[in-house]
């Protein structure tokens, strides 16, 4: 009988594993090193080692292993074929085949991403819906869209990648896809603080926020605070955010929304400027979409790993 799984999370520094039963149960999590030197090629060698070692701990055989998921950072398709993944070292490679040899258990792949936001869709905030989009506010912007149970995956793996959409053809230098205006410029943890170093060019008002030294954080904690310079930084994020997501409903028509990601720590203020112009620019059918913030934290990736093979 099929009692438990393994969902795996590849970060660029390092990949989070956890042991579940097929209800969902977390039964064990840990963390090793994600090995990216000489191509990355000791990465999967080094999950399939601690995977078969962790059944050995437990007592658990193979055969009671429905299967082992994995999300990793970039495009990945239906096959599990990763074309290329810069921050991992890897080119072309066969991942869910790979994996499935080392270990002997079969193996499915999704974007990180995606794999978060059918995690918070199973057992985090939006557990019960089967429609949805996660937004992960972090160094870059991320995005999941789940439609009837199932993640959107496009026919390159890119399925999801919101942090891309086009918002402002003004927006002042590239994005890190080459492109220029993406969300992600503008909106990401590291998007913010850029979007409020430009807009303090042309915006006198005092403020507490230093420039050269300011984070998401404390644009966050001084918005809070009232500061005023800090609110129209707020106002514009809202603006971009809302803007996109209202598109994006106008094309799936979610249940709810699920923001995530380190920027989601500032709790529901970030909603409620998101919401603010959602409400606004979005179509009327789509205006009662619920706007929760992540409950999974730093585990949604392994929880949305484990569904991939449920």
């Amino acid at each position: 009988m099929k009692e438990y799984c393994f969902g795996i999370d590849v970060g660029g520094t390092t990949v989070k594993m956890g042991l579940f039963k097929t209800d969902g149960q977390l039964v064990d999590k840990w963390e090793i090193p994600t090995r990216t030197e000489d191509g990355g090629k000791a990465i999967l060698p080094d999950i399939a080692a601690y995977a078969l070692a962790k059944l050995v701990e437990k007592n658990i055989s193979r055969d009671e292993v429905a299967g082992i998921g994995i999300g990793v950072p970039g495009p990945i398709n239906a096959d599990g074929v990763v074309p290329h993944t810069a921050n991992l070292g890897w080119g072309y490679k066969e991942v869910t085949k790979e994996l499935s040899e080392l270990t002997g258990v079969i193996c499915r792949g999704g974007n990180d991403a995606n794999v978060a936001a059918l995690g918070e869709m199973w057992k985090g905030a939006a557990a019960g819906h089967k429609n949805g989009v996660m937004v992960t506010l972090g160094t870059g912007v991320g995005g999941g869209i789940i439609i009837d149970g199932q993640i959107i995956v496009g026919v390159n793996g890119a399925g999801g990648e919101i942090g891309h959409i086009h918002v402002d053809d003004t927006i002042p230098g590239l994005c890190g896809c080459g492109n220029q205006g993406c969300l992600e410029q503008v909106a990401s943890a590291n998007g913010i603080v850029r979007l409020a170093r430009w807009m303090r060019e042309t915006d006198p008002k005092e403020t507490v926020l230093e420039p050269e030294s300011m984070t998401a954080k404390d644009i966050w904690d001084a918005v809070k605070d009232g500061d005023a310079f800090a609110c129209g930084v707020a106002e514009r994020f809202g603006k971009y955010m809302g803007t996109a997501l209202a598109n994006i409903a106008s094309t799936v028509d979610p249940e709810v929304f699920v923001i995530g990601g380190g920027m989601s720590k500032a709790g529901p203020v970030v909603l409620d400027y998101i919401k603010k112009y959602y409400v606004k620019y979005t179509y009327k059918a789509c205006r009662d979409a619920e706007f929760v913030l992540a409950t999974l934290g730093n585990d949604a990736g392994i929880f949305g790993s484990a569904k991939l093979v449920l």
